[in-house]
This record gives C-alpha cells, sequence and structure tokens, in this order.
C-alpha cells in the first residue's frame, strides 16, 4: 500500500489531467499521534534532523498544486499537545496570548482536528483554549462521544460539512473512550467518554440523514486493534467490521502505519510523528442520477529532507524561543543514565525516579518503568532538553495505599508483562519489527512503559517459575519485615493509578472506585519533581541515586542462568553493546 514519493506524484499528475468534468475526485490527507512533532530541527546541536509537520506540509502544498486547493481535505486524528518540547513549553512554560498549535495548524491549511487522550491530559486549561482558538480559526476540535455530565450533550463538536473536490463531505471527529484507564479525573472533570460502538454509528446515520453527504469521513483517535471487540481503546477494526454509510475510517493511537478495506469502506492509519500521512483518494461520477464512487487508500512516507522553506521561516522566532528554554543548564550527571539498562535489572536511570518518588512524604514503596524506550543522558551538564529523555510524559505522582499481598500481586503482572520462563528466551520478545519503538527486527511482544519495577522494597524475581510465583519479597529496604497484610504507602504515577497498562485492575485487583478510595495524596508532576530535585543536589552521582538504605535492591535470579540469557536477549533488540 505504500507508494514511493516521486512515482506517486507522477500518478496524481495524470490523474488530474484524465478527469472528465463529469468526474469528481478528492484527496483525503490525514497525520496522527504528532506529538509535538513541529519542526525538522533539533533543538541540541549534533542531533539529527526528523520528519515533522515541516515535511507534510511540504508534501500538501504539493499534492494541493497538483490536483487543487479545493480537491484536498487535510485532517489530524489527534494527540497534537504532548511528547515534545515545544507543545510542553506552549502548554506549560510561556503564556502567550495565543497558543502556537492553532496558529500552525491554520498555517498548513486543517480543516478539522480530533482531540486525542494525550490532548487530555494537558486538562481544562489548555484543551478548553485550544478548540476556543481553533474554533477562531474555523477549524473544529472533535470529540462526539466525549459527553457533558451535567446534560449529556457532546463537549467538543462532532462534525463539520466541507464542500471539497465538488461534493459534499461530511467529517465526524470522536476521540478515545479510554481515557479513565489512563489519566486522572481532574484532567477530565465534567466529560464521560463513551464507547465509539454504537455512537459512531448512531452519529453517521444522524449526519447522513440531516446533511445528505456525498462523501463521509470518521477520523477517531483510537487504535487500529484486532476487531474482536476486547480492546476499548483500540477499535479501528471493530469499526470498520460493523460502520455502514462511511467511506474513509481513519485511526490513530497505535503509531502503526496500517491500511484495509472493507466493503468499500477504507481504514487508513497514518502512523505517528509525522513519519507518514494517510492518502485517501475519491473519484466519483455521476450515473444515472446517483453518484458511484471509488475509494483508495494508503499511507506514504515523509521525507524529513523535503520541508517547507517558507512555513519554516514563519515559525523561526517561535522555534528559536523554544529551542533557548530546552537548552538552559539545569545541573550535573556524574553518571550516565541508559533508559535500556532498566529492561535487566536495577538501573541508574530508574534508580533516579523511584529516588525522587521515594522522597515524597510517607511513601514507603515506589513503583517506575522506563518510559523512554532507548534513550541516553550523557555525564555532564544536564539541559532541560533532557529532562523530555529522563521523562517525557506529563504525569503527576500519586500516592495509593495498598495491602502487601496487592503490591507482591502487583509486581507479578508487571514483571508477567515484561519477562518469560526461560526458554530460547527470558525477555518477553519476538522476532517482528515495532513502528512505536523504531525497532526494526526483535521487539518486546508488551510496551516497556508498562514494565514497572519497586523501590523501597528487597525482593528477588525467580525467571525459572511459572507467571504469579516469580516474586519475592523479603523485606523493606530498612530491613524491616513485609507483611502481605500490611497497608503501605505507594508511589506510583497517575497514569498507572488510573488503570493504564491494568497493571492497577488485573495485578492489584482494584477497580476504579477503590482506587480512588485508596489514593492517599496527588502531587505536581513527576518531571516536575525530577528537575527540582536536580536543580537542589546540583550534581546527581551513582551513591545519591543508589542508596539501598532507600530503595532497596532487586535482581532476576538465578543469575547463572539470567545473566547470559538477557545479554543474548537485549543484543537481538538492540544490538551487540
Amino acid at each position: 500500500m505504500k507508494r514511493i514519493y516521486s512515482f506517486f506524484f507522477a500518478a496524481l499528475l495524470l490523474l488530474a489531467a484524465s478527469c472528465s468534468p463529469q468526474e469528481h475526485v478528492l484527496h483525503i490527507v490525514t497525520t496522527g499521534d504528532v506529538h509535538g512533532s513541529w519542526f525538522d530541527e533539533p533543538y541540541v546541536e549534533g542531533q539529527a534532523t526528523k520528519t515533522s509537520l515541516m515535511s507534510v506540509n511540504a508534501w500538501v502544498d504539493s499534492l494541493r498544486q497538483a490536483v487543487g486547493r479545493d480537491n484536498v481535505l487535510l485532517l489530524d486524528a489527534g494527540d497534537c499537545l504532548q511528547g515534545d518540547n515545544a507543545p510542553y513549553y506552549y502548554n506549560y512554560v510561556e503564556d502567550l496570548e495565543e497558543h502556537l498549535f492553532p496558529d500552525l495548524v491554520s498555517y498548513m491549511e486543517y480543516d478539522a482536528v480530533t482531540v486525542g487522550n494525550h490532548d487530555i491530559e494537558t486538562g481544562h486549561r489548555v484543551y478548553d483554549r485550544i478548540a476556543e482558538e481553533l474554533a477562531e480559526r474555523h477549524i473544529p476540535f472533535l470529540g462526539g462521544n466525549a459527553l457533558r455530565t451535567d446534560n449529556g450533550e457532546p463537549y467538543f463538536p462532532v462534525y463539520k460539512m466541507f464542500r471539497r473536490g465538488g461534493m459534499k463531505v461530511a467529517v465526524l471527529g470522536f476521540t478515545n473512550p479510554n481515557m479513565k484507564a489512563w489519566l486522572a479525573e481532574p484532567v477530565w472533570s465534567g466529560i464521560e467518554f463513551v464507547s465509539l460502538i454504537p455512537c459512531v454509528q448512531e452519529w453517521v446515520d444522524r449526519v447522513r440523514a440531516k446533511e445528505k453527504p456525498d462523501v463521509v469521513v470518521v477520523l477517531v483517535h483510537s487504535g487500529t486493534g484486532n476487531g474482536d471487540g476486547s480492546v476499548l481503546e483500540s477499535q479501528g477494526l471493530d469499526l470498520l467490521n460493523s460502520l455502514q454509510g462511511v467511506d474513509v475510517l481513519v485511526t490513530s493511537h497505535d503509531h502503526r502505519p496500517f491500511v484495509r478495506e472493507k466493503d468499500g469502506t477504507w481504514l487508513i492509519n497514518g502512523g505517528a510523528r509525522a513519519g507518514h500521512v494517510g492518502h485517501a483518494v475519491v473519484q466519483a461520477q455521476k450515473q444515472d442520477g446517483s453518484l458511484v464512487k471509488q475509494v483508495r487508500g494508503e499511507y506514504v512516507r515523509m521525507d524529513k529532507n523535503k520541508v517547507d522553506e517558507a512555513m519554516k521561516e514563519h515559525f523561526r522566532p517561535a522555534f528559536e524561543e523554544i529551542k533557548a528554554f530546552t537548552l538552559q543548564p539545569v545541573g550535573e550527571l556524574a553518571v550516565e543514565l541508559r533508559t535500556r539498562d532498566a529492561y535487566t535489572g536495577m538501573s541508574d536511570y530508574v534508580n533516579l525516579v523511584h529516588t525522587v518518588q521515594l522522597g515524597a512524604p510517607e511513601v514507603q514503596v515506589s513503583f517506575a518503568a522506563p518510559l523512554t524506550y532507548n534513550g541516553t543522558v550523557k555525564s555532564g551538564q544536564v539541559i532541560y532538553n533532557d529532562m523530555f529523555t529522563i521523562y517525557p510524559y506529563e504525569n503527576q505522582l500519586y500516592v495509593v495505599k495498598l495491602k502487601g499481598s496487592e503490591i507482591k500481586d502487583y509486581l507479578e503482572y508487571s514483571y508477567d508483562n515484561w519477562i518469560q520462563t526461560p526458554g530460547r528466551h527470558i525477555l518477553k520478545i519476538r522476532n517482528s519489527p515495532d513502528a512505536r519503538t523504531g525497532a526494526e527486527h526483535w521487539s518486546f511482544v508488551n510496551r516497556s512503559y508498562n514494565f514497572d519495577s519497586a523501590a523501597g522494597l528487597v525482593y528477588t524475581v525467580d525467571v525459572t517459575r511459572p507467571a504469579g510465583s516469580r516474586v519475592q519479597i523479603r523485606s523493606l529496604a530498612d530491613g524491616s519485615a513485609f507483611d502481605p497484610e500490611g497497608w503501605y504507602n505507594v508511589a506510583m504515577t497517575s497514569y498507572r493509578a488510573s488503570g493504564g497498562g491494568d497493571i492497577i485492575p488485573e495485578g492489584a485487583g482494584l477497580d476504579s472506585d477503590q482506587m480512588e478510595e485508596r489514593i492517599v495524596e496527588r502531587l505536581p508532576e513527576i518531571r516536575e519533581m525530577i528537575y527540582q530535585y536536580i536543580k537542589k543536589h546540583g550534581t546527581i552521582d551513582a551513591a545519591l541515586i543508589n542508596d539501598p538504605a532507600v530503595l532497596g535492591e532487586w535482581h532476576f535470579v538465578p543469575e547463572k542462568l539470567t545473566g547470559p540469557m538477557l545479554d543474548a536477549d537485549m543484543a537481538l533488540i538492540f544490538g551487540k553493546p
């Protein structure tokens, strides 16, 4: 389904030239999960350029020139406002009259944007502002399944009508229904998120009856999924298998480029971070008074070296302002932090996070995972840009009361995501590329940001034992007894406390209502806490973040087996060191 850039445009020109006056052609271009990849240039010298909205705009402008501006519809499927220095700066640091994101998408002439879960994660202050500023530019921020709790009406717009390609086009947008599994109630207060099934079909039927569109596009921030109805956050194939009256279904969320057609409806997922765009072409011709349509879809790789230079210069002042912020010094590292080290045992990287979390008042145990898949912060000066490698998400720190037995069950579930009883491998990996991480061959079966370890405890993980019986907790870090019936204050992310990764509901066995009762305290964002910790201490050395009296210790055992096998697995994933 992919097309090579030069051949693709040659085909477009032939198509534009061959269309008869009675034939209508519409090009639908989609992005999703851009996650702040707005600029092609790195903020730090020596780092590589990357695909970005600058690349996308160069491609879209070429398309518009080839087929005519009125024949192109440009849409985004959500997760626009989190994941990079630029949105962080405009969300939380710089309080300008206007946010940069609406200015960017207005410049690019986006027609509609759907709300993503990471957009909701920014909180009411940010996404309400974005919705208002987009509306001022006549760009809807769509989310038809996000309902107000006071009156049941949609919190965001549901759809917008367009006249493109000589046809009436309805674009309906819906966000991810699984918000409560990741995000704390304060960020989505006053909103209920309902399943896309049957909500999307109900709205499609309503819009078709009212507006009589020629083309219907459904834009959802939902993963492609597997089509069996079992995954609330990934309902793409569920929708494809059930929707009636839809020409193009755009999915996102899982960062996986994907195309599939069923009964004339095309599902298109353009992946993430402007690496690809989704592209659908709708050709229509009137026959005997009715419109006969033919649709085809693909995803197209962007070229990081082909950018819109005019756009780049237009937004140069904003880029330089963000760059100056992210280059500001924070402190010094006397150790190198490598996130991949966390997959084989205790590591300086995760130990820094644990140390900060255990520093919160009355916390006895800390849960943390490697949130950057394969990042490195070298020893020496730390700048603010490094904070996004150390902690890429805007998660708050929650302190939650758990029983000892729940802590043990939580860890059993977490390690079962991560390891397997040894056969050929210990790490739970497969010989398959992973578009989300960039792994070209071997990759983890599950998401590494759900590989939680604990600090504040002394324990082992016996890889030779079956799932559910691997974790042996010997004591607390101070040597005192660990009581399965005792109660402990546990530090974890707001994402985890809300059910993210299923470790709390499936591992500890607690539903969202029970967890709400267990929350002892909600603290600031963890990245900010790490930033303040580094600023306070000036230099972070191994002794400061590896104190066994604070962290305790844990190991995979038996070490004679685990050492060589873990090294071999890591070499498959990352190459030999």
